[in-house]
């Protein structure tokens, strides 16, 4: 079985960090260059993971200021 995409990884930690409460509603999530330098990943990759949870309804851009927890998270 292959291994999951570094994306697929990162949006996987960030779900898991939203479900624990550790990153709780209405919280900033930390910046693209700040993932990306704590994770060891692209810009890309990055990008894609947040375009994920924000499909998901977990994570919700506001343009300018960051990207968000969601208020309501959608139920997994």
């Amino acid at each position: 079985m292959p291994a999951k995409p570094k994306w697929a990884q990162l949006a996987d930690h960030i779900r898991e960090q939203i479900a624990s409460g550790e990153l709780a509603p209405g919280d900033k999530l930390p910046s693209t260059a700040q993932l990306r330098e704590q994770h060891g990943v692209s810009v890309g990759v990055v990008r894609q993971a947040i375009l994920v949870l924000q499909t998901q309804g977990l994570v919700e851009g506001v343009h300018g200021l960051g990207v968000f927890v969601a208020e309501h998270p959608a139920p997994s």
